[in-house]
C-alpha cells in the first residue's frame, strides 16, 4: 500500500526543486539581460576625443586671465605672454556621448607607446568645466603660471627649438565615468603655428583592450 504522506512530500519536495530551477534561471536570464542594457547604455554615453579636422571651425579660447586666442580646426594654441605659457587644442567627439574633460598631464617630446600614459591622480585638473559634445568640436585649454612647474623649462625649449610635445587628456561620460586618457602630440606646422596629431586612448574605469 502507498504511503500517500510519503508520496506527498517527495511530490512538494519535487514541485519546490523545479520552482527553484525555474527561479535561478529566471534570475540569471534576467541579471543577463540588465548587464546587456546597462552595457547598451553605457556606449551611448561614452565620448572618444580626436584632433579635430583642418575644416572644422575655429573656437575662441578664453583663458581666467582673460587671455584670448584663436584655435582652428587641426590646430593648437602654443604661447608664451608675460610669463605664461597658454595651450589649447582643438578637438573633435567621434564617440556617441558627451565628453566632459577633467585633466590634463603635460610631456617634453613625443611619447609613444613604449611609455604608459599617467595616473589620474596625476594630472592637472581642469579650473573649469570643458564639453566636448557628440558629433561636434570643442577645445581643451591649459596654462603653466609657476616658474617652478617641473615641465615649464622643457615646454618653453619645445617652444623655441620649435620641438614637439606631448599632452595628455583625463576626460569621461557626462555622468563623470567611463574615464579614458588620450594622448596628443603637438607638433610645429610652418614657422609659426602648431597642429594637434592624435596619438592613444586607454580606459581607465573598464577593462582596456590592449
Amino acid at each position: 500500500m502507498a504511503d500517500w504522506q510519503t508520496v506527498s512530500s517527495l511530490a512538494t519536495a519535487g514541485g519546490t526543486l523545479i520552482l527553484a530551477a525555474a527561479t535561478f534561471s529566471a534570475v540569471r536570464s534576467s541579471n543577463r539581460s540588465a548587464r546587456v542594457a546597462e552595457t547598451a547604455l553605457l556606449t551611448g554615453l561614452r565620448p572618444l576625443l580626436v584632433p579635430s579636422l583642418f575644416d572644422d571651425p575655429a573656437h575662441k579660447v578664453l583663458w581666467n586671465d582673460r587671455h584670448v586666442a584663436q584655435v582652428d580646426g587641426g590646430r593648437s594654441v602654443v604661447e608664451e605672454e608675460d610669463g605664461v605659457i597658454y595651450l589649447a587644442m582643438s578637438l573633435r567627439n567621434v564617440g556617441s556621448g558627451l565628453a566632459l574633460l577633467h585633466g590634463w598631464f603635460p610631456r617634453s617630446g613625443l611619447a609613444l607607446s613604449d611609455v604608459r600614459h599617467a595616473e589620474p591622480p596625476d594630472f592637472r585638473r581642469l579650473t573649469i568645466d570643458l564639453y566636448v559634445p557628440p558629433g561636434g568640436t570643442g577645445f581643451w585649454e591649459g596654462a603653466i603660471r609657476q616658474t617652478d612647474d617641473p615641465v615649464r623649462h622643457d615646454i618653453l625649449r619645445c617652444m623655441d627649438e620649435r620641438s614637439p610635445f606631448t599632452i595628455e587628456l583625463l576626460y569621461g561620460d557626462e555622468e563623470g565615468g567611463q574615464r579614458r586618457v588620450s594622448r596628443f602630440m603637438i607638433m610645429p606646422a610652418g614657422d609659426e603655428g602648431w597642429y594637434c596629431q592624435g596619438g592613444r586612448h586607454w580606459n581607465i574605469d573598464r577593462p582596456d583592450p590592449r
